[in-house]
C-alpha cells in the first residue's frame, strides 16, 4: 500500500508538472522574442525622424553610428528625383524581402543567417518609401530562455520529490496501523493472549483496532470461561473416584486388584492434571524444544503391560513389534500415553473378548509410526471417527478418543489415518514427524476407507 500511494503520488504530480512547465517553458521563449524584437523596433523608431528630414548619407550614417547599433542596423533608401539609391549599414536581408515590406508599407520580419530582421518602412519627404533593417541575432533571441528552462525543471523535480515524502509519510501513518494490526493477530492465533492493537491511525483503522481488541478481550474471556468449567467439571469426578478409591481397598489381593487400585490412581492423577492445566491464567502454547518428548518404545512396552493383564482375562492375542531399540519422539510422555489408552480402550470397548490386537512401531528416518491394530469388524464411518464429539453415544463414547490421538499427531506435523489392518479390523496409523515437515501421504493400507456396516463409531 505504502509504495502504491508513492508511485500514484508521483505519477499525478509528473502530470501537473508538465502541464503546467511545457506551456510556461513556451511562454517564456515567445516572451523573449518579443523582448528582442521591441529592441528592434525601437533602435528603428530613434532613426525614423532623421530620414523624415535628410536623406544624405553622410547625416544619416552619423544618425546611425549615434544610436551605437550601427553592427546591426542598415538603412535602404530609394533612387528618386534622380539621385541614386543609398545604402548605409551591412544589408542582411535580401533585396526580395526588403521590396516587399516598401510594397506592403507594414513593418515585417525575415529570416537571416544567424538570425532575423526587423524590417521598418519609414515615409520619406519626396513620398518615398525607405526600410530601417535591424538584425536580431538567434543569441538575443533566445536570451535567458535556457536558464528560466532550467529553473522550470528544477521546480518540476523538487515538487516530485517533495510529493513523493508527503505520500510516503501518509502511506506510512496508514501502513504501520495496518501491520500492527496483522501483528496483533498473528500473535494471539499463536496464543499470546494479551496482545492488543493501539487505537492509532486513520479513522477506519482505528475502528479496525477497536473491533480487534473488542475481540480479543471476547477470547479471553470465552477460554476463561471454558478453562473454568473444564476445571468445575473435572472436579464432580473427584466424589466418584473417592468411592471408587474406597471401595478397591475392599478387593483384596491378587493382580485383578492391583490393576484397578493402580487405574483409580491413575485416574485420579489425571483429573488433578486436567483441574490445575484448566486452571492455568496463559495456555501453554510453547512447542517441545530440542531434547524434549520421551522415547516411544517404552511408553509402549509400559502401556501395553497394563493393558496385557486385562486381554489375558478376556482371552485376547497380543502382539507388541519394533518396541526393542529406543525410539525418541518430541511428544511428551503423557501424551503419548493417553493417546494410546485411547486407543486400546476402543479396542477393548467396541470388539468383543477374544478379539486380537497388535502394536507395532517403526522408526523411519524422518518419522515414527506407530500402528494400533486389531482383528474386529472395523469402523463404519472412519471421518465421523476422526470428527471431534461425534461419537454414537453408545457405550460411554464420546467421540473425542481419535481427537485426542490426531491433535497429538498434529502437533508434530504428522496426522492420523484410518484403515484396513492385517488382522482383518482396524488399524490406526499415528504418523509422528520428528522434524516438523509435513508428512508423506502414501497410498498404503493407512489410507482412509470405508468398513463393513454395524459397528459403533469409535
Amino acid at each position: 500500500m505504502r509504495w502504491a500511494l508513492v508511485k500514484v503520488c508521483v505519477a499525478v504530480t509528473t502530470m501537473v508538472v508538465v502541464a503546467f512547465a511545457v506551456p510556461l517553458g513556451l511562454v517564456i521563449k515567445e516572451m523573449a522574442r518579443d523582448r528582442a524584437f521591441s529592441n528592434a523596433e525601437r533602435q528603428a523608431a530613434a532613426i525614423a525622424p532623421a530620414l523624415s528630414i535628410t536623406t544624405d548619407r553622410d547625416e544619416l550614417e552619423r544618425v546611425v553610428a549615434s544610436a551605437g547599433s550601427d553592427a546591426q542596423m542598415a538603412v535602404h533608401i530609394p533612387a528618386a528625383d534622380g539621385k541614386p539609391a543609398v545604402e548605409i549599414g551591412e544589408r542582411r536581408a535580401v533585396a526580395k524581402d526588403v521590396a516587399m515590406t516598401r510594397r506592403l508599407g507594414r513593418a515585417s520580419t525575415a529570416e537571416v543567417p544567424g538570425g532575423s530582421a526587423l524590417l521598418q518602412p519609414v515615409a520619406l519627404s519626396s513620398g518615398e518609401i525607405a526600410v530601417i533593417e535591424v538584425y536580431v541575432p538567434e543569441a538575443e533571441v533566445s536570451n535567458g530562455v535556457g536558464t528560466a528552462w532550467a529553473v522550470l525543471a528544477a521546480v518540476g523535480a523538487a515538487l516530485i520529490v517533495g510529493s513523493v515524502a508527503v505520500a510516503d509519510r501518509l502511506g506510512v501513518r496508514m501502513v504501520q496501523p495496518a501491520q500492527r494490526l496483522a501483528e496483533s493477530a498473528h500473535e494471539l492465533g499463536e496464543g499470546k493472549l494479551g496482545s492488543r492493537v493501539p487505537e492509532e491511525g486513520p479513522t477506519e483503522l482505528r475502528q479496525a483496532a477497536v473491533a480487534f481488541n473488542s475481540m480479543a478481550d471476547q477470547v479471553v474471556q470465552l477460554l476463561a470461561n471454558e478453562r473454568e468449567l473444564a476445571a468445575d467439571l473435572s472436579h464432580r469426578l473427584r466424589t466418584p473416584l473417592t468411592v471408587l478409591r474406597l471401595n478397591t481397598a475392599s478387593l483384596g489381593d491378587g493382580p485383578a486388584a492391583e490393576q484397578t487400585r493402580a487405574a483409580v490412581e491413575q485416574l485420579e492423577r489425571e483429573v488433578d492434571t486436567i483441574i490445575r492445566t484448566a486452571r492455568e491464567s496463559k495456555p501453554q502454547t510453547a512447542a517441545i524444544g530440542v531434547g524434549a518428548g520421551c522415547d516411544a518404545s517404552e511408553v509402549v512396552r509400559e502401556r501395553m503391560d497394563f493393558w496385557s493383564a486385562l486381554a489375558e482375562d478376556e482371552g485376547r492375542k497380543v502382539r507388541v513389534a519394533g518396541v526393542d531399540r529406543p525410539c525418541r519422539i518430541p511428544v511428551a510422555r503423557a501424551d503419548l500415553a493417553a493417546a494410546l489408552d485411547a486407543l486400546l480402550g476402543n479396542v477393548f470397548r467396541h470388539t468383543p473378548e477374544g478379539t486380537a490386537f497388535a502394536v507395532d512401531v517403526h522408526n523411519a528416518e524422518d518419522a515414527v509410526i506407530v500402528l494400533v491394530s486389531d482383528a474386529g469388524a472395523g469402523i463404519v464411518d472412519p471421518e465421523a471417527a476422526m470428527a471431534r464429539g461425534r461419537g454414537s453415544g453408545n457405550d460411554g463414547s464420546t467421540g473425542l478418543g481419535l481427537d485426542i490421538v490426531r491433535r497429538l499427531a498434529e502437533s508434530t506435523g504428522g496426522d492420523v489415518r484410518i484403515g484396513s489392518s492385517v488382522l482383518g479390523g482396524t488399524e490406526v496409523r499415528i504418523w509422528i514427524q520428528l522434524d516438523g515437515r509435513a508428512p508423506v501421504r502414501s497410498g498404503h493400507r493407512g489410507s482412509v476407507r470405508r468398513r463393513r456396516r454395524g459397528v459403533a463409531v469409535r
